[in-house]
C-alpha cells in the first residue's frame, strides 16, 4: 500500500535519486541519450533539494520511498511526478497525482497544469488532462525538451 507524506529538506537526494532512474527508465525513445544525460546530470545540492520547501511529496512502500510529485501553488502546476523503475505499473503515479490534485483543491485551486514528457503524455490524458501541442520545456539547466503542455480542471 502507498503511503504519500510530505517531504524534508533532508529527502532532497533520495527524491533526486528516483527522479534520476525515473527519467533514464522511461524515457528511453521519447528523449535522446544525451538528452537524457544532461537532464539528469549534477546533484541534489545543485538546486533540486530547494523543491522540497513546496508542497512535494514522497510516496512509500513498506517506509521506502518509490515515488515523488509536487504542486507549485503559485503556479498551479503540477511536477517532479516520477515513479521508480521497479514500481511503474502498479497505480503508484495515478495514486500521486490524485494525492496532488487534492492538495491543489484544498488551497482552492481549481484548475492544474503541467509539462508532459513525451512519453507520458498518455498517462495523463487517461487522467482527465487535456492538451496535444509539442511545445519546448526550457530547463534550469539550458536544456531544452519537446513536452505537451496539459490542463485540467479539478473536480470540487
Amino acid at each position: 500500500m502507498l503511503q504519500i507524506r510530505r517531504a524534508t529538506d533532508d529527502d532532497g537526494p533520495i527524491a533526486f535519486e528516483i527522479r534520476l532512474q525515473a527519467i533514464r527508465s522511461q524515457c528511453i525513445g521519447a528523449y535522446t541519450a544525451e538528452q537524457m544525460l544532461t537532464w539528469t546530470r549534477g546533484a541534489a545540492e545543485d538546486g533540486y533539494t530547494a523543491l522540497m520547501a513546496k508542497p512535494f511529496y514522497l510516496g512509500c512502500v513498506e517506509g521506502e520511498p518509490v515515488a515523488t510529485g509536487m504542486l507549485d501553488p503559485d503556479h498551479r502546476e503540477v511536477g517532479a511526478l516520477f515513479v521508480l523503475p521497479g514500481f511503474i505499473g502498479r497505480g503508484i503515479g495515478g495514486q500521486m497525482l490524485e494525492h496532488l490534485e487534492q492538495v491543489a483543491l484544498a488551497l482552492g485551486i481549481e484548475e492544474v497544469v503541467l509539462d508532459a514528457t513525451l512519453n507520458a503524455a498518455d498517462f495523463y490524458r487517461r487522467r482527465g488532462y487535456e492538451g496535444s501541442e509539442q511545445s519546448i520545456y526550457h530547463s534550469p539547466t539550458g536544456l531544452d525538451l519537446a513536452c505537451i503542455p496539459m490542463v485540467k480542471r479539478l473536480s470540487v
